[in-house]
């Protein structure tokens, strides 16, 4: 019945999945994905070894497990692109369940590593950061209950998206890890918005992130002292905000040379959360300037298909996985300039973490398969037919 009032365009029946899955796939987003993962390796070589050495580990021991994480990453990003969207939203449901149920138990089983932050299990031979794993269940459940809720006698959807997101963001500020907090709630709000939310509840909301965060700056030293940290004028150079603003500046345009770079012999995170103050010093503006436009490559071509998109739980999905995905990507980098408090946050793809690559690959995958090509008339075409009427 759809196809009749709409329209569709010709599909080819039993067409082997390969070759649909290449002829729908977005290959600008699909090579973009592909050239940061390749940046991510690059730095690794640069970044890790002084690690490595510390730990008593061979030199190239975090770039090979990097690899390793990153292989299964494209793996599963890849079979994850070529599902349909209703397959995906089943197992990102499922996973978003499972990843909840490891957050609510972090308290009692997991552990610091002596971070201070109660984030992770330790498996013996690696860690696990359900944090990484909820967001994209999260936003693909939150869709699916705010598109419900546009159906003819549907369900409060959007009610019980937001009840979710304030229940998680609470879990999550009690680690304490604002920086994930902040993004799940971003994630929620952008597709709030696209799904029609008044703009005076989105200001009531900005205004409630805004108490939220002065009653949490009262009230815990980290958030507290983060701040501080930010707002003062001076910046300790021996702290890694102070390392990573002064690699910067001595990078310059082109760079000190491959390989020459100093600050990764101090900062303890150069190979995870200022993973971007190495390249900036190696590799000089240009490689940063070319990893900011691979980034908002992916946004941009993501959102710019999902406007075409006719199916409100694709939209809202596609668009919160992308923003989710750039803004992340922004916060990293913004922390690591100082133009943002440190916020202990991975730069998507191209930072060392098996958690946070694996995640990212599943998130991207999702994207990937919400933004393919689909026969059917796109929300263009049926605006055009309503406007003949």
């Amino acid at each position: 019945m759809t196809e009749m009032v709409y329209g569709a365009v010709p599909v080819q029946r039993g067409e082997p999945i390969l070759p649909k899955w290449w002829r729908t796939i977005d290959k600008w987003a699909l090579s973009c994905i592909l050239i940061l993962f390749a940046v991510g390796l690059l730095l690794g070589l640069a970044s890790s070894p002084p690690l490595a050495a510390k730990n008593g580990f061979e030199p190239f021991h975090y770039v090979q497990r990097q690899a390793f994480f990153g292989c299964v990453a494209l793996i599963v990003m890849m079979l994850t692109s070529m599902m349909t969207p209703l397959l995906v939203r089943r197992l990102a449901v499922l996973g978003f369940l499972c990843a909840f149920v490891a957050l609510a138990l972090l308290p009692f089983f997991g552990t610091d590593f002596g971070k201070g932050a109660v984030r992770w299990y330790s498996l013996g031979f690696a860690s696990l950061q359900p944090s990484e794993f909820l967001k994209p269940g999260f936003v693909v459940a939150a869709a699916w209950m705010m598109a419900a809720s546009q159906e003819l006698n549907g369900p409060p959807g959007r009610t019980w998206s937001f009840a979710l997101c304030i229940a998680i963001v609470l879990m999550l500020a009690l680690q304490p890890d604002f920086g994930q907090a902040c993004l799940v709630l971003f994630g929620w709000g952008v597709m709030y918005f696209v799904a029609g939310a008044p703009i005076v509840l989105m200001v009531g909301m900005a205004g409630l992130v805004v108490l939220a965060g002065t009653i949490a700056y009262a009230n815990s030293e980290h958030f507290a002292r983060r701040i501080d940290g930010f707002l003062s004028t001076d910046v300790d150079p021996t702290t890694q905000l102070g390392y990573a603003t002064n690699a910067i500046r001595e990078g310059g345009l082109f760079g000190v040379g491959v390989g020459e770079g100093q600050v990764k012999w101090s900062l303890p995170d150069a190979h995870t959360d200022f993973i971007i103050a190495v390249a900036a010093e190696e590799y000089g503006l240009i490689l940063v300037l070319f990893i900011i436009v691979l980034y908002g490559s992916v946004v941009v071509r993501s959102l710019l298909r999902l406007v075409r998109e006719r199916d409100p739980f694709i939209r809202l999905a596609g668009t919160g996985l992308a923003c989710m995905f750039g803004v992340q990507a922004m916060i990293n980098m913004g922390v690591a300039v100082r133009l943002l408090p440190a916020k202990g946050m991975t730069l998507p793809f191209v930072s060392y973490g098996g958690s946070s690559v694996i995640a990212s690959g599943i998130a991207l995958g999702m994207l990937l398969a919400f933004t393919r090509t689909r026969p059917q008339g796109e929300i263009s075409e049926l605006l055009g037919r309503g406007r003949m009427r």
